[in-house]
Parts: C-alpha cells; sequence; structure tokens
C-alpha cells in the first residue's frame, strides 16, 4: 500500500535542499536518508532521501541528482509517497495510518449515527476527519482526544463526543450582553 510521507515545499539555500511538510508521525523512519519514495506527480520521482535535517523546526531534504537550487524548485509540491506493509500499525496504540481510519462509521456515544470519514486532512496544529452524513453533506470533526474518544478497529467505528454546535446548529450561546439587560431593567424600575 502506498501513503503520503511529506509534500515538498520550497527551495532552501543553493546546494539542492528542499523544505518539506511532513504528513507522517514517523518521519525518521519513513524520510531517512537511504528511503526511495515514489512521487506525485510520477514523472518527479522516484526519489532517494540523501540527507536530512532540521533547521528551524522545519525538516530540510536532499535527494540524490538534485544539486542545485533550480533542480530543488522543480520539486516544489510534489506528494512523497512511501510504500507501506498494510499490516503494519504504528508504534504507539493511540496512533493510526489514514487508511485504517478511513471509512469508518462514525457515532456518538448512545450509538446514534452521524456519518463516514471520507477523508483525513491534516493541518499544522491537528488532522480533521471530513465526514459524509447521512443526508450527503459533510462535517469536519476535529481529531482531538477531547472529541474522537475511541477508535474501534475491529467494529470499524469512531466513537465522538462532539461539543454543542460541531455537528448540529444548536449552539449553546451564552452572551453576557443578555445578564446585564436584566440588570438594567431591574435598576430602571427602582428609580421610579
Amino acid at each position: 500500500m502506498q501513503l503520503v510521507v511529506a509534500r515538498i515545499g520550497r527551495a532552501h539555500g543553493i546546494k539542492g535542499e528542499v523544505t518539506v511538510e511532513v504528513r507522517t508521525d514517523e518521519p525518521e523512519l519513513r524520510l531517512g536518508p537511504g528511503a526511495v519514495l515514489t512521487t506525485e506527480p510520477a514523472s518527479a520521482g522516484p526519489l532517494t532521501i540523501e540527507t536530512g535535517r532540521v533547521h528551524s523546526g522545519r525538516l530540510l531534504l536532499r535527494f540524490e541528482g538534485v544539486r542545485d537550487r533550480t533542480a530543488a524548485e522543480a520539486l516544489r509540491n510534489t506528494l512523497l509517497i512511501a510504500d507501506v506493509d498494510p499490516a503494519a500499525l504504528p508504534e504507539e496504540p493511540d496512533e493510526y495510518y489514514d487508511h485504517q481510519l478511513m471509512d469508518l462509521d462514525v457515532v456518538l456515544a448512545d450509538g446514534t449515527e452521524v456519518g463516514r470519514i471520507t477523508e483525513i486532512t491534516h493541518l499544522p496544529s491537528q488532522d480533521l476527519f471530513i465526514v459524509e452524513r447521512p443526508d450527503g453533506t459533510e462535517v469536519m470533526i476535529p481529531f482531538v482526544e477531547q472529541i474522537v474518544t475511541e477508535i474501534d478497529l475491529e467494529a470499524q467505528r469512531a466513537v465522538i463526543d462532539p461539543p454543542p454546535g460541531l455537528i448540529d446548529d444548536r449552539a449553546e450561546i451564552a452572551s453576557a450582553r443578555d445578564d446585564e439587560s436584566g440588570d438594567d431593567t431591574e435598576n430602571a424600575g427602582d428609580a421610579n
């Protein structure tokens, strides 16, 4: 099975290094020196990682045969794809590969159906499940422990405990203005 593990960003310096947007929880395994990655578009690869280092919080990679800024810039926005054994599991018990989460049924703790995971979006701060609801609409669910309370791969479901307003329009709105206006009315009556 193939998994997208990174997207190449802009060139860094003049010796062929590029920044990468990491899309794997195991960059040391998937993006280490010697790793051979296929690419999207396919015409850009395959690419073999020659060196890697972290600079100012960003991962920088250099690929075999890419020696200057022009060649590095030509790789911009290329997706890096690793071959992964479908039976392999992440090292941590509470981590999952995207392919394990795709098509899981999303339900509330009481069993109420919310929908099905159709996409996973990786953002810098957190991941999002894109969930298709039975009526065809989509809802975004942050993949955080406080909201996604259980992932049951055997039952093929994700249990969520969403805050008000996340999956419906029944948000609880508390306004300080409402409290103050009630107090003003009482005070105005006392002045008479």
